[in-house]
């Protein structure tokens, strides 16, 4: 079976931008679509993106098994990986990614232990409130709650295999495949 790689760091670390250079050079890595509660951003895609569930839908999926893990992210919204698909492309060999939050990480690491756990960190929390003001995606207080999730996700770094620093995009995109094609 193809190893695992989990990836986690604090919010607009740039996960998601990582995440799209790696596929853009390797369009066979699978990464994980997770269901959550919280609404679509503009532009996101229902599937694609995430897939966007009510709370009831949610909790159906937890009561049935059907999510490898879950968490409640940022004391609001509820986030979680189906765990079928994770285990159907593991099966089939192919190279396999989950980008989730530190809770779901902890979780997974319960299940999957053999997983290899990847840590993306800020060059500063000085540039992690820059990234996170200029997405402009949250008001203030979400910006509050996100950066104070931040500094206990930015405590936690030393629960993974590996830390990459996100302060070069292409020198973090190379470390990121060497992990997740295995080679490292």
């Amino acid at each position: 079976m193809t190893r695992l790689v989990v990836l986690a760091g604090p919010t607009a670390v740039g996960k998601g931008t990582l995440v799209r250079a790696l596929r853009e050079r390797n369009p066979d890595i699978w990464v994980s679509v997770s269901a959550t509660t919280r609404p679509a951003r503009p532009g996101e895609v229902d599937g694609e993106h995430y897939h966007f569930v009510s709370e009831t839908e949610f909790s159906r999926m937890i009561e049935g098994g059907e999510l490898l893990e879950w968490a409640t992210v940022h004391g609001v919204h509820r986030y979680g990986t189906p765990r079928a698909p994770v285990d159907q492309h593991l099966a089939a060999d192919v190279p396999s990614l989950l980008e989730i939050d530190l809770q779901g990480a902890r979780q997974v690491r319960s299940a999957m232990p053999e997983a290899l756990y990847v840590f993306i960190e800020p060059p500063s929390m000085d540039e992690l409130v820059r990234r996170l003001v200029g997405r402009g995606t949250e008001d203030d207080l979400e910006r509050e709650r996100r950066l104070l999730t931040a500094q206990i996700e930015m405590a936690a770094s030393k629960e993974f295999d590996r830390i990459i620093i996100n302060d070069d995009l292409e020198t973090a995109v190379t470390q990121l495949e060497t992990l997740v094609l295995g080679a490292g």
